[in-house]
């Protein structure tokens, strides 16, 4: 089952807030609520859902669910 919300944690304050996230594209920047600090993905990650997020955007979940690893198409 595809998740279509993630609880994203700034790593600079620890503040935490829920998202719904984009069926089929990419957040690349985050302002964090309480501290205003931009987050961008962490190298190697193509969103801040996958770098930040308790679940990672739904086509890298779709990509791990099919097995088709590395094959990701979300950006």
């Amino acid at each position: 089952m595809i998740e279509v919300t993630s609880t994203i944690t700034c790593p600079g304050c620890g503040h935490r807030r829920s998202e719904t996230m984009p069926a089929n594209a990419c957040l690349h920047f985050y302002e964090c609520e309480s501290c205003k600090i931009i987050l961008k993905p962490l190298p190697g990650d193509c969103c801040v859902f996958c770098s930040y997020g308790d679940h990672p955007c739904p086509p890298k979940q779709e990509e791990r669910q099919s097995g088709a690893a590395g094959h990701h198409n979300c950006c």
